[in-house]
């Protein structure tokens, strides 16, 4: 393509230009914004890839070593910039090797567009080599799919698949493109989409709601503000703190919504659910009124849905009109945006304080704090606690890092102690629980957040999983901090079989690998840490270091994560110990 076309084009997008449909598709990225994505090639993506090196310069791509990692640095990237992740596979099991990230994405309502190579239109369907119907089997984990069997179908498809994956409630898209739409030609231009006549992303807020939720608020004794990632996904943590600080609300996250609030905000009262604090569960049963915000109600947060709050009037912002009344019974649905939805309900809202209800959640703290806290944090005995771990990264990072956590003991640890100055700040895999997820997606945070220390807090369990991904780093020179906390078990699974099997520790004990020993072969910066003493400058070490660094903290090795709710009991029944 000549250089005065190519400016002709990005002056006027609707410019009508003979092109083949792998051009078209980098086109189409590029348009979009999309100047990085992750991605694996292969056979039938490789025309794409092939004009992928054309426009290097403009589109950067990141070679991953399994392509469950691209979706995971997709979703790492799009967490932590506030952008569409992209994703790119070629057909068969590269397709399919990208499904645990878009049903991870699906569930935790991340931006992604996936795209996937396909055997020619006229071999659908025969099980030609490496065919693999990628749509139907992505059809109940992705919100959206689309195979295109001609070019000239490329430009309308992406336009819609962007806007669908970061409109309304994000998540993830799948496009599927035939081999010979790849190498076909069409008089292209691109017009991005703004409107979709069966989808309404964003629903027009009803002000008889916002009245009601406002009385309910104003009168109420004990409110309860329950908060989660639609803060974030909306970009209304202003809103929320506004609210909250108007009305004297105590408010408590999910782990989704862990950063849009400060950590130290008197007001934030800490973490819900299964693991989560002492208070914000308990005092689920003592609120008379209960706000949920960008939430949807998980069982991980709920516990036993017939015991949880059932003497509160529950107000329910939400965008997914689908969450609504789904686990929890609504007394006032603001079915919306939740920034707009809160903007239009602070001016209805009474300033208020309401002391001696927060004081209650206090009281719950020092009791925590007596029981769980003190030795988790303080420990006295030798043994280096996970807890205390995170407390001093603390201290290093100032709660302005991006902390990346993989799944088990130390996500939920981390989400305990770790402090938050800022939003898009904790990423990690809420609702399907991808052990693996951590490492590729703090890789993709840091490209998507250049500017901020990111630092990947993991098990010795979910590293090996993807740990193949240290070859990004080694390729791409990415400066991920990793912080490895190694008990040498499969540590939630042992807590259960220790609390509810009776110590049948099945499959769970790990005999592990020399981690330093792989980390030099990748050319990444180690230590490791077995004593108290060299904890604090072995943390310093590594936020400092001018690079990738991996730092093995060796923790207890039956070290259990308390409170916790036990399965099927209510969440005022969490145990301390």
């Amino acid at each position: 393509m000549s250089t005065t076309s190519q400016q002709k084009t990005e002056a006027n997008p609707t410019t009508t230009e003979r092109i083949t449909g792998s051009e078209a598709v980098v086109r189409c990225l590029i348009a979009e914004g999309v100047d990085l994505l992750f991605g694996y090639p292969g056979g039938a993506i490789m025309p794409v890839y092939d004009e992928l090196y054309k426009y290097k310069d403009e589109l950067h791509h990141v070679l991953v070593r399994h392509e469950q990692g691209a979706t995971h640095a997709a979703q790492g990237y799009a967490r932590a910039s506030g952008r569409v992740g992209v994703a790119i596979a070629t057909s068969g099991p590269g397709a399919t090797n990208l499904i645990t990230g878009v049903a991870d994405a699906m569930i935790d309502s991340t931006p992604m567009v996936c795209i996937t190579g396909q055997v020619p239109k006229d071999l659908l369907g025969s099980d030609a080599f490496q065919e693999c119907d990628i749509i139907g089997v992505s059809i109940p984990v992705s919100k959206w799919g689309f195979q295109i069997t001609e070019a000239s179908e490329i430009p309308a498809v992406f336009a819609k698949a962007f806007y669908v994956a970061k409109s309304g409630r994000p998540g993830p898209v799948v496009i599927d493109i035939t081999k010979n739409a790849q190498f076909g030609e069409f008089d292209f231009s691109y017009e991005p989409c703004t409107n979709i006549s069966t989808y309404v992303p964003r629903p027009i807020l009803k002000k008889e709601k916002l009245q009601e939720a406002a009385d309910l608020i104003n009168n109420a004794e004990k409110p309860y503000v329950l908060f989660g990632q639609g803060v974030i996904l909306s970009e209304a943590e202003a809103e929320l703190k506004a609210l909250v600080e108007k009305a004297g609300i105590p408010s408590a996250w999910t782990i989704m919504g862990l950063s849009a609030m400060d950590t130290d905000h008197p007001l934030n009262v800490g973490m819900l659910g299964m693991h989560g604090n002492y208070g914000p569960n308990v005092m689920i049963n003592q609120c008379d009124v209960m706000i949920a915000i960008g939430m949807r109600f998980d069982d991980r947060v709920t516990g036993n849905l017939s015991k949880f709050g059932k003497q509160a009037k529950v107000i329910h912002i939400e965008i997914d009109r689908s969450e609504i009344d789904k686990n929890v019974k609504t007394d006032v649905a603001i079915h919306g945006d939740a920034k707009e939805a809160m903007a239009s309900l602070l001016p209805l809202i009474k300033e208020q304080q309401h002391e001696s209800w927060l004081q209650e959640f206090r009281d719950c703290d020092q009791k925590e704090y007596e029981i769980v806290i003190k030795d988790e944090c303080e420990p006295t005995d030798s043994t280096l606690t996970m807890g205390e771990t995170i407390k001093k990264l603390n201290e290093v990072t100032g709660g302005n890092a991006i902390i990346v956590t993989d799944v088990g003991q130390h996500q939920m640890v981390a989400c305990r102690y770790a402090e938050f100055r800022q939003s898009k700040s904790n990423i990690t895999s809420g609702g399907l629980g991808t052990m693996g997820f951590g490492l590729p997606a703090a890789i993709g945070a840091k490209l998507g957040a250049p500017e901020r220390d990111v630092i990947c807090v993991v098990g010795d369990g979910g590293i090996q999983m993807t740990i193949e991904e240290l070859g990004v780093i080694l390729q791409t020179d990415v400066h991920v901090k990793i912080l490895l906390l190694n008990n040498e078990f499969l540590g939630m699974v042992r807590q259960w079989q220790q609390l509810f099997f009776d110590k049948r520790y099945s499959a769970t004990e790990m005999v592990n690998p020399n981690f330093q020993l792989i980390a030099k072969a990748y050319d990444i910066e180690s230590n490791k840490v077995s004593e108290r003493e060299n904890l604090s400058d072995s943390l310093k070490k590594m936020i400092e270091h001018d690079g990738a660094y991996l730092l093995e903290v060796m923790v207890g090795k039956e070290n259990n994560v308390f409170p916790m709710v036990p399965a099927g009991a209510a969440v005022a029944d969490i145990r301390l110990e």
